[in-house]
């Protein structure tokens, strides 16, 4: 984790933590950063650097603020208005910009904003360039052979400019029906947008295809992003499936990088349903390259149990969809993802795509010929129990000898058919201590058996 930056962008409630002097710096700091790389590759041309925002009030005071540090530094600024996550990263990559910023804090309320950066390739930025960009914020750069007190201002015919690029956009719904395999014609969806970046987009794409496409929460206001809306409020849309007799649902987050699916009788399938289902059909038609679906260690003990059944192999990141997509691209995976709805198709994309994600279960549920729950049946989920224990030192209290014998024997007498997990929280002072098993008594009973432990050793506070 960075000083401003964790795994998903610089993140924070706008101008608390995360300010538009701070956007500014950003965008100063990438453009002479890309301008000096380009004079260094012979290029004399001004960088390329497109931008989206999601529907929060405060991301057009940060496109402001990342538009003026950018151009003041020597940069071109491109604007897809308001677009999702995914697409900056698609027409990043294949409009050969030098690299992509995304305005959004995902699923965070409306006070909260966070600055996402994107590689020339379209991926998440390397931690050599974040590393640079957070010196820079501390008055303490050193770059290219030199330190930095200040960045020079770009004068005259060098100073960028700012280009309308909401074609962009267009191209990249353009990219997502292409990808449809079937006439959705006589299939009834519903789609969450959360009031956010899908809202202009996701119905656009459905209609294209032939659906009956049926809308909740796409009228945003600057204020009702994610609110009781989307992927974290999924409650909203069961009832909607139900009462309208729907055949799908679709919910999305603030920017649409993730999204999780409604059955037709109103039961919610999670990330891990979707690496199921979609992880068996790959497999069926010998697409599943490597046999293998990359999920993270938060993942339902029951699709590894479902995964063994259907002889598919799995591999375990950390928590976040960067960590998915590294191992991916270092072995070569086609499908990862997150429990909570981050699913990478590598084929056709370089992050999570909530669009995209929902057209490859379409694409499942028309060639298959069978409803979602029928689809979903073969994966039991197992009941989960997660504490959060609050803590003085997450270190000492994780490797504290009988706090490691304490977990160390719930996994023995778990065996197989359960397992349990401790891990740190990356933001704040705890220790989250998960237990899967058969029964939810199961589940209590061994995390209260750690939870004590931490407790009765002084760690907790």
């Amino acid at each position: 984790m960075g000083r401003y930056f964790g795994t998903d962008g610089f993140r924070g409630t706008a101008n608390e933590n995360l300010t538009a002097d701070h956007a500014f710096k950003v965008g100063r700091f990438l453009g002479r950063y890309y301008a000096e790389l380009g004079r260094q590759n012979g290029k004399n041309t001004p960088p390329k650097i497109i931008i989206g925002k999601d529907t929060r009030r405060s991301s057009y005071m940060f496109e402001y603020s990342l538009v003026g540090g950018l151009t003041a530094s020597g940069a071109d600024a491109y604007l897809l208005h308001v677009t999702t996550t995914p697409s900056v990263a698609y027409i990043t990559r294949i409009d050969g910009f030098d690299c992509g910023i995304m305005i959004s804090a995902s699923h965070n309320p409306y006070y909260d904003n966070g600055i996402k950066l994107i590689n020339g390739q379209g991926e998440k930025m390397e931690e050599s360039v974040i590393s640079l960009i957070e010196d820079y914020i501390d008055g303490k750069l050193t770059a290219f052979g030199k330190q930095w007190q200040e960045l020079p201002f770009a004068k005259d015919d060098r100073i960028g400019r700012t280009v309308d690029y909401v074609s962009g956009r267009n191209r990249y719904i353009a990219y997502l029906i292409s990808l449809g395999m079937y006439s959705f014609r006589g299939v009834k969806v519903g789609l969450d947008c959360a009031n956010g970046a899908a809202w202009n987009i996701a119905k656009s794409v459905f209609d294209a295809l032939g659906a009956e496409t049926h809308v909740i929460n796409a009228e945003p206001n600057g204020l009702n992003i994610n609110n009781n809306a989307g992927s974290t409020h999924i409650e909203g849309l069961q009832k909607f499936v139900v009462e309208n007799a729907l055949d799908v649902g679709f919910a999305y987050d603030g920017d649409a990088d993730r999204c999780l699916c409604v059955d037709e009788k109103g039961n919610v399938i999670t990330g891990d349903h979707i690496l199921y289902i979609y992880g068996k059909y790959m497999k069926e038609r010998g697409k599943l390259i490597t046999n293998t679906v990359v999920t993270t260690v938060m993942s339902n003990f029951g699709l590894y149990k479902a995964f063994d059944e259907a002889g598919i192999s799995y591999a375990k990141t950390a928590v976040g969809d960067k960590y998915v997509y590294e191992y991916m691209k270092e072995n070569g995976c086609r499908l990862g993802g997150e429990q909570s709805g981050h699913i990478i198709f590598s084929k056709y994309a370089s992050t999570g795509d909530g669009i995209l994600t929902s057209l490859k279960m379409m694409e499942v549920l028309m060639a298959k010929q069978k409803p979602l729950s029928k689809l979903a049946e073969s994966f039991t989920v197992y009941p989960q129990v997660l504490e959060n224990v609050k803590v003085a030192d997450k270190t000492a209290a994780q490797n504290d000898p009988d706090v490691i014998a304490a977990v160390e024997n719930v996994a023995k007498e778990l065996g197989s058919s359960g397992r349990i997990l401790v891990r740190e929280s990356g933001t704040e002072p705890l220790v989250r201590v998960m237990v899967e098993a058969e029964t939810e008594d199961t589940c209590r009973r061994y995390v209260d058996d750690v939870v004590n432990v931490i407790k009765s050793k002084g760690h907790t506070i």
